[in-house]
């Protein structure tokens, strides 16, 4: 009988269950990642995939460029007597105009990876379960940065000129990007409650258009009706502006900045925990 034969009519030694579980199941496990790491993964997944699709940093960029020209020549005349003069007043507001008009991509995005499925496996890892939402609108930060960069750059070129220095930029594009981080989680309860990125779409613009027109973006709300004024001073977006506005300027609006940083907080607090309670149930 040859060997091959003995050793197949050789019988196998049973094997026991704590044995073959010590082979599986490692003796010690991999730390769980921290609620840090994982929101600045998903960060890095959504600046990925504007790498691989850079046709996505076309609203911020070519948009922002197109308002400025459009405003600050067909209305800079008639409002503040020059281009040159109007400038020192509209690039910070259209800068603030551009950037909250963007935030509703991130609804778009997170409706979009739902439609594909992503988030099924998302929510399947032993991971903070809020990292997936924070990494969309860390990822989105570098959008808005880019757009405040592009807006500064083009305003220099045609005149602007903020007293403020480096130093009330810098303070303006700051207080710009934690507001935008906070508006950003009303798009994505939107993103998580509605069936389609149209109507994701459809939705913010209706909410954006009237709020950011209907501010001190363009023009001095002092010049509107009474019943007007009630409501453009107490904007959101009017208090934003005018703080951004003041800092670039070289002043320090503390009523418009805290005004503006009690709105974000109030943004995170109510939509932050209806967004996620949407998440994990939806």
């Amino acid at each position: 009988m040859s060997t091959a034969t003995s050793t197949e009519n050789k019988e196998l030694a049973p094997v026991s269950t704590e044995s073959l579980a010590a082979l599986l199941v490692a003796k010690e496990r991999p730390p769980r990642p921290g609620s840090l790491s994982t929101s600045l993964t998903f960060g890095w997944r959504a600046i990925l995939k504007i790498k691989h699709v850079p046709e996505q940093l076309f609203d911020v960029t070519a948009f922002p460029i197109m308002n400025l020209l459009m405003f600050t020549y067909l209305f800079g005349g008639a409002l503040a007597g020059s281009p040159r003069d109007y400038i020192q007043f509209v690039l910070p507001g259209i800068l603030v105009m551009s950037v909250v008009m963007i935030t509703m991509y991130t609804g778009v995005s997170v409706n979009v990876d739902i439609e594909k499925g992503v988030f099924d496996r998302f929510r399947s890892l032993p991971i903070w379960r809020p990292s997936a939402m924070i990494g969309y609108l860390l990822g989105d930060a570098l959008r808005y940065t880019i757009a405040s960069v592009v807006m500064l750059s083009v305003g220099l070129l045609l005149g602007y000129r903020p007293d403020g220095g480096i130093g009330g930029v810098v303070a303006g594009i700051a207080l710009l990007l934690v507001f935008s981080f906070a508006f950003s989680w009303i798009w994505t309860m939107f993103g998580l409650m509605l069936r389609t990125e149209k109507s994701v779409m459809s939705v913010s613009m209706m909410v954006i258009f009237p709020l950011t027109f209907l501010s001190n973006v363009f023009v001095d709300p002092k010049t509107m009706p009474g019943w007007l004024q009630a409501f453009v001073n107490n904007s959101p977006v009017t208090h934003l502006a005018s703080a951004v506005r003041g800092l670039m300027a070289g002043d320090w609006p503390a009523d418009e900045i805290a005004w503006t940083l009690g709105w974000s907080a109030a943004f995170v607090l109510v939509f932050g925990p209806v967004t996620m309670r949407l998440y994990n149930r939806k």
